[in-house]
């Protein structure tokens, strides 16, 4: 596994929250919301995209 490590965008958890409704409810514990949730933080530390 590589040490690279890239910061989830609100772009790409949007892709994977997208993909996880479609096949029905997204459970507060799923990889869809932890992404969501993970993109949020990026997105407010000044993270993302190597800004």
């Amino acid at each position: 596994m590589s040490n690279n490590k890239t910061p989830m965008t609100p772009e790409a958890a949007a892709r994977i929250q997208s993909a996880t409704a479609q096949k029905g409810n997204v459970a507060k514990d799923s990889f869809a919301a932890k992404a969501q949730s993970a993109a949020a933080k990026n997105s407010g530390n000044g993270k993302q995209g190597g800004k």
